[in-house]
């Protein structure tokens, strides 16, 4: 392992505002996310596979009044959003290293208000659909977490994962799709997300591909 790496986990582990396994709160953040780690009342917004947390950062930088979690197993990726968002003094981000698959250990039932998605890996075989984002599987796991009326969004440049996730929303009974569309900055809504784009994003847009993004909600 690099020393890099290694300086970045070591930083982790003294950043208030990550979230992970050694740490105590880790064990006890399950529904006390704004006690014990916002300190405030404020509504939870969560990011899946953050990364670096370019869009975690960006959106609690413009949003003051709700609480960030960018949410990823890469402690040298989030190392990178934690320490922007400490230098810039940003108290309402935090991160949380983990598999996505287990989400549903660190918050309870309705305790996020809105989920973002962004730029998951598109996994196009057909045989590993189960471990898109997307997916009915984990769908079933996003539903409970959420309040009543909380918005999923979704952003990708993959339009196959976005046809794909686009036809699942519409044909289930309990989800309501608000918008969609598959060009995001030719759209009425691109001024919505106050020019944020995550480093994935800015690679796929600098080659001209299209950015696809819905927004929906359990019903």
């Amino acid at each position: 392992m690099g020393r890099n790496k290694l300086a970045r986990f070591r930083q982790n582990e003294e950043n208030a505002n990550v979230i992970q396994e050694g740490k105590e709160i880790f064990e006890k953040i399950h529904g006390n996310w704004n006690d014990l780690q916002f300190e405030n009342s404020n509504p939870i917004v969560v990011e899946l596979a953050c990364g670096r947390g370019e869009f975690t950062v960006g959106l609690a930088r413009e949003i003051q009044d709700k609480n960030f979690i960018g949410v990823d197993i890469k402690g040298s990726r989030i190392w990178k959003g934690s320490t922007m968002a400490i230098a810039e003094n940003l108290k309402n981000a935090a991160f949380l290293r983990t598999q996505i698959e287990m989400l549903d250990r660190f918050f309870e039932a309705a305790e996020i208000s809105e989920l973002w998605i962004t730029f998951p890996d598109p996994f196009p075989r057909d045989g590993d659909e189960k471990r898109r984002l997307t997916s009915p599987r984990f769908l079933e796991m996003y539903k409970p977490l959420l309040k009543k009326g909380g918005m999923i969004h979704f952003k990708t440049d993959n339009t196959g994962l976005f046809d794909y996730t686009l036809e699942l929303f519409q044909e289930r009974d309990d989800i309501k799709v608000h918008l969609n569309t598959h060009d995001f900055y030719a759209s009425e809504w691109k001024d919505d997300h106050f020019g944020i784009q995550t480093r994935y994003e800015s690679i796929f847009s600098a080659k001209g591909e299209k950015i696809k993004y819905l927004k929906a909600e359990f019903i």
